[in-house]
C-alpha cells in the first residue's frame, strides 16, 4: 500500500481532532478527502506528511514512518499547497533548477527545466517572476516542481481553490497525467464537481471520522434518493417511475410510443449532505 492509516488519533490539547481512522490507499488510485472547513482533512495530510504524530495509531506512507525520513525518501513525494513559501522574486528557471538540485542531492534523477515546463504547457514563462505569474499558472509550475522526480506519491491540497474553469481544467489535466505516469494522488477539495471528475475514489471525513469511502458512483446510489425516470405515454400522460437500474428500466420502455423523457439521476452534492447531516446527528 502506498497509504496506510491505523487507529490513528490526534488531538490539540483537550480538543480531539481525529478518532480511530483506518483505510489504506493503493498504488495509482486518485483519492479525494471531502469535508468541511475544521474537521481535520489538512490535520490528516500533515500527518501523512510527517510534520505532525499521531497520539495514538501508526501511518505508514511508502512502506515507512513518514515522520523521521531523509531526503531520499521525500523525494518519492510530490506536494502541492494551497499557499507557497518561495522567491517571489525567482525566474520560473531559477526556481526549478533550485529544486532540481534537491533532487539531485538525494541521488534521483529529476526532469531537465524544458521537460517540466513543457509537461505543463508553460514554457514560454521560463524568465517570468514567480509572483508575475496568474493563480493558474502557477498552479502549472506548482505541479511542474512537484512531478519532477517523478513522484510515487503526490499530496495536494485544494488545488484548483479560486481558479477559473479553464485553469481548473488543466488541473485536472495534470492530475490525470500524473496517474498515467505512475502516481498515486491524494487531494483535499470544497468542490464536488471536481471530485467526481478527477477521483477514482473518494473519502468524506467528519465527526472526526471517515464517514464514507467509495467510488463517486457507489456513493450516489447508496446515500442519495433513486433516480427519477419520466416520459409521456402514447395518450399524452406523464408517467413517473423512480429507480436505482437507469439503464435495464429505460431498456423496457416503448421508446418509439413515448415522448419527452427526462432523467434525474441522484448528485454527489446529496449524498454529500445526507452525510453531513447524520453526522451532525451522531455528535
Amino acid at each position: 500500500m502506498v497509504i496506510s492509516v491505523s487507529d490513528l488519533h490526534f488531538s490539540y490539547g483537550k480538543r480531539s481532532i481525529l478518532e480511530n481512522l483506518n483505510f489504506e490507499i493503493a498504488e495509482n488510485e486518485v483519492v479525494a478527502l471531502l469535508g468541511p472547513n475544521g474537521v481535520g482533512k489538512t490535520t490528516l495530510l500533515d500527518i501523512i506528511l510527517g510534520q505532525l504524530n499521531p497520539q495514538n495509531g501508526s501511518v505508514s506512507v511508502l512502506g515507512k514512518t513518514p515522520r523521521y525520513q531523509d531526503a531520499k525518501f521525500w523525494m518519492e513525494i510530490g506536494i502541492v499547497q494551497q499557499h507557497w513559501r518561495d522567491h517571489p522574486k525567482w525566474p520560473v528557471k531559477d526556481h526549478l533548477e533550485w529544486a532540481r538540485s534537491l533532487y539531485q542531492a538525494a541521488g534521483k534523477k529529476p526532469k531537465t527545466v524544458a521537460e517540466a515546463l513543457a509537461e505543463v504547457d508553460a514554457s514560454e514563462h521560463i524568465n517570468q517572476p514567480l509572483a508575475k505569474l496568474s493563480g493558474g499558472l502557477r498552479r502549472r509550475i506548482d505541479f511542474a516542481t512537484a512531478t519532477l522526480g517523478n513522484p510515487k506519491l503526490l499530496i495536494l491540497d485544494e488545488p484548483s481553490t479560486g481558479l477559473d474553469v479553464e485553469a481548473r481544467h488543466n488541473i485536472h489535466q495534470l492530475i490525470d497525467q500524473a496517474t498515467l505516469n505512475g502516481a498515486t494522488v491524494l487531494f483535499t477539495t470544497h468542490d464536488l464537481d471536481e471530485a467526481e471528475k478527477v477521483a477514482s475514489r473518494i473519502m468524506i471525513l467528519n465527526s472526526k471520522q471517515i464517514l464514507a469511502d467509495d467510488t463517486p458512483s457507489h456513493l450516489r446510489t447508496k446515500h442519495t434518493p433513486l433516480a427519477q425516470i419520466s416520459w409521456k405515454d402514447s395518450a399524452g400522460n406523464t408517467q413517473v417511475h423512480a429507480t436505482n437500474e437507469v439503464e435495464k428500466f429505460v431498456a423496457q420502455l416503448p421508446l418509439t410510443q413515448i415522448s419527452e423523457l427526462t432523467i434525474t439521476r441522484p448528485t454527489l452534492e446529496t449524498a454529500y449532505l445526507d452525510l453531513m447531516s447524520k453526522g451532525e446527528k451522531d455528535d
